[in-house]
């Protein structure tokens, strides 16, 4: 397998770093974004590019500066936020944070990264299953799902847009994964998930963009 260029947010612990890692060890360049960087992520001697608040539009174009000129393969837009809610204690101010990290950014960096995306590159969404209105059997989580649905909206245009370009996107479900998100009460570990989500962005092309799918390679209802 060819060498890749993969360029992942949120890469400084969970998912992120366990994605950094793996994508490192078979060999692909890896580019870790993040506000700041973890001693596990420095240790692991990938490019790292740190003071990047995904939200920032100065951040954001800071960050396509610096990738100027480099052709990006695969795109994974990882930085997550989760504030957990109900009807009784949802807090206005939390579910605009959460739109702005899951939904807002991941859209406008992938446009501040365009440049770099070319025939054959890949943008990946690091999305939940509680983004699917289907799925929903237990309520609750306000902000996250709203912000995730938006995110799973905003992934099925971007697959639109950029077909004509050659370019495939996909929304992936890691799973319940223990990660300090959830206070690591997830049923597999970061590690684990990585490795399934990474078989997924291997499978993604042109035919498959769009799609919703968990890191087990199960299609997920809309």
């Amino acid at each position: 397998m060819n060498s890749k260029h993969v360029v992942i947010t949120g890469a400084n612990r969970g998912i992120g770093l366990a994605l950094a890692q793996q994508f490192q060890q078979r060999g692909d360049q890896v580019t870790a974004v993040c506000r700041q960087p973890s001693v596990e992520l420095e240790q692991l001697g990938v490019a790292i590019i740190d003071g990047i608040d995904v939200t920032d539009a100065d951040a954001r174009r800071l960050l396509a500066e610096r990738l100027d000129g480099e052709t990006i393969d695969v795109l994974v837009n990882n930085a997550g936020l989760l504030e957990g809610d109900d009807f009784t204690s949802f807090d206005e101010a939390s579910i605009r944070r959460q739109f702005e990290v899951n939904a807002i950014a991941p859209l406008a960096l992938t446009r501040a990264l365009k440049p770099g995306l070319t025939k054959g590159s890949k943008v990946i969404l690091i999305t939940s299953r509680m983004g699917s209105m289907a799925d929903n059997g237990s309520g609750g989580q306000y902000g996250y799902r709203m912000s995730k649905a938006a995110l799973n909206a905003a992934g099925v245009s971007l697959a639109n847009d950029f077909n004509s370009d050659g370019i495939a996107v996909a929304m992936l479900h890691p799973g319940y994964v223990q990660t300090e998100m959830v206070n690591n009460r997830g049923d597999i570990s970061a590690a684990e998930a990585a490795g399934r989500l990474i078989q997924r962005m291997d499978e993604v092309n042109l035919e498959s963009s769009g799609c919703f799918r968990h890191s087990n390679g199960e299609k997920l209802p809309w």
